[in-house]
């Protein structure tokens, strides 16, 4: 047989069956994007987020997951935390921003993202973390769970884990729309239609309740809406006085028929470009 030959056997055999990657070098980043098949962290040089003092009207939820964070990093016990509730008030972004806060006084605090559709790869990627020195925030954003949608089973490797259970230096931060990480509708279909009602949904709505926190997000009034905006103008130094940054926020949210802190910062980011200011 050929040398040409065995090469493509070679090449096809490691398709089917890859070496197995090595230790990520945590160094090269303080955040990372899981990304399977094949399974690599891929490292993030900038991460895309603003500052945890510009997040507005979300005093308790950032006090609460600062704190948690900071034992987490500290290498105390820390709880598994879910950001739920309103679209746009900064649930994300307040992952993000306690992060990069954190991580100025803990450098070896890490966060990796996995995205919803990547679960079922889960414990591939808590295997390449376990025994780490770092420790790891495991980010997944927009969690929600729809009918005959079994991802949620991977999620439990993070949460309870199985006989090795969740390694010691991984905490999971979740956003949803959901409380229950699944539609209102479903729960009462279920359960109205199940032989017992009371177990129809367990399964699924009690992924929730292993979440140590619980952090509810609110559409915010008025007020916070125009502080959220005051805020970015400040700390990016745009100018523009009270009553004109009034009638245009105003103007602005009405267009869109809503109010939340999305909206406020694609107002002024729509601002900021009319008056010449890079956000970069």
């Amino acid at each position: 047989m050929s040398k040409k030959a065995l090469k493509r056997i070679a090449a096809a055999l490691e398709r089917i069956s890859p070496a197995p990657i090595g230790v990520p070098d945590f160094d090269a980043a303080a955040a990372f994007v899981w990304h399977p098949d094949p399974d690599r962290l891929v490292p993030v040089g900038e991460v895309n987020r603003v500052g945890v003092e510009l997040l507005v009207g979300v005093d308790r939820s950032r006090d609460t997951l600062m704190a948690n964070t900071v034992q987490f990093a500290a290498g105390l016990p820390a709880n598994n935390a879910l950001l739920w509730g309103a679209r746009g008030m900064g649930k994300s972004s307040l992952v993000k921003a306690i992060h990069g806060a954190v991580n100025v006084d803990y450098a070896g605090l890490k966060i990796v993202e996995v995205q919803r559709e990547d679960l079922p790869s889960i414990g591939r990627c808590l295997n390449l973390l376990r025994g780490a020195p770092e420790r790891f925030i495991m980010f997944c954003d927009d969690l929600s769970f729809g009918h005959d949608d079994a991802h949620y089973k991977s999620l439990k490797a993070v949460l309870d884990g199985g006989i090795e259970g969740r390694p010691d230096n991984v905490v999971l931060y979740a956003t949803s729309n959901r409380r229950h990480l699944m539609p209102r509708d479903m729960i009462e279909n279920e359960r109205s239609s199940a032989i017992s009602p009371s177990e129809a949904v367990e399964e699924k709505v009690s992924l929730s309740d292993r979440f140590g926190l619980w952090l509810g997000f609110h559409p915010c009034d008025q007020d916070e809406y125009l502080a959220m905006i005051r805020g970015y103008c400040d700390a990016y130094g745009v100018a523009i006085d009270d009553a004109t940054l009034r009638a245009e926020a105003i103007e602005w949210q009405a267009t869109r028929g809503s109010r939340s802190g999305r909206v406020a910062w694609q107002y002024f980011t729509d601002l900021a470009g009319r008056r010449g200011v890079s956000l970069s």
